[in-house]
């Protein structure tokens, strides 16, 4: 079942993310992708993640579509005008690539080049409407398409978390009316505070899949809450980790070697899951190099 049919069917949605290596040997990603066949329905693979340079989303997507799996392109506007763009939505579907998720990407300041220089000719919006031109037969220059990339399945995201929440909800319509048809959020780590996202979202009439992204240990998460816009780590969360941790810095003080934060991530992540299922169609799981957590993960959730 294709990811597009999953969706479509209702069903309660998994995907998983990996990234591409800073390096062109492929094989620890496609390791990682492997731990997730059978389990998943669709593997996002990130566009130069927070805006260092990496292999190609679509090399890497490419080459998961060669193996049998179910690729999510990840497309930022960042680094290409609406020329490359487009010319990528068309070589991803050439490719055999049908699903895409379209944003607008961190800033480079963020990254690893930070003198490069930004483009954002598009935002996530405008990518969107741009996909949907050409599903149409038409790009964004009004100029027919020889041939017609018809079966695009078109993607976005939503920070649940953010204050205020009104642009993001504004936006997401926007994004759905541009051709989304399935949401994943940014992290989500408390569900009171999805719950009234969602109920202010109300029906949107496009599956939401709740973000769940691993945490490694207290100080990441201390980290995301000073550092990133609309993701809230409960204090409680925190306290888990930090106990963990040093747990498993005692171990290591008298020789030992344990996991308790590998351990508790897996136990937080789960939990989360069984209290979000009920609320949505799905979760997308962000491992951040965890990938080998995310067996556990699922069935820790009952997935």
């Amino acid at each position: 079942m294709s990811f597009r049919e999953a969706v479509e069917s209702g069903k309660f949605v998994i995907t998983c993310e990996v990234a591409p290596p800073k390096g062109v040997d492929m094989g620890h990603v496609m390791q990682e992708a492997e731990l997730l066949r059978g389990r998943v329905d669709g593997i996002n693979v990130t566009d130069l993640q927070a805006a260092c340079m990496r292999v190609s989303s679509l090399a890497t997507c490419v080459m998961l579509k060669e193996r049998g799996l179910e690729p999510i392109l990840q497309m930022v506007c960042r680094d290409r005008n609406r020329l490359a763009l487009q010319s990528e939505l068309l070589s991803a579907y050439a490719l055999g690539v049908r699903n895409v998720l379209c944003l607008t990407g961190d800033h480079v300041v963020l990254g690893d080049h930070p003198q490069a220089k930004p483009v954002f000719d598009l935002d996530s919006v405008s990518l969107l409407r741009a996909a949907t031109g050409l599903m149409k037969g038409k790009d964004l220059g009004g100029n027919d398409l020889e041939s017609v990339p018809s079966e695009l399945f078109l993607g976005a995201i939503v920070t649940p978390g953010a204050d205020p929440l009104e642009p993001q909800i504004y936006k997401l319509r926007n994004k759905v009316e541009a051709g989304a048809r399935f949401i994943q959020t940014q992290a989500v780590y408390d569900p009171g505070v999805f719950a009234r996202f969602m109920e202010k979202v109300g029906d949107i009439g496009v599956p939401i899949l709740a973000g769940i992204v691993l945490l490694k240990s207290a100080a990441m998460a201390r980290y995301m809450n000073a550092n990133v816009a609309g993701v809230t780590v409960p204090d409680s969360l925190i306290k888990e980790m930090a106990e963990a941790g040093q747990r498993d810095k005692a171990a290591k003080d008298e020789g030992k070697k344990t996991d308790h934060k590998g351990e508790k991530s897996v136990e937080i992540a789960g939990r989360l899951i069984r209290e979000l299922k009920p609320m949505c169609q799905g979760v997308h799981l962000m491992p951040l190099g965890w990938g080998h957590y995310v067996p556990a993960v699922l069935e820790a959730a009952g997935l």
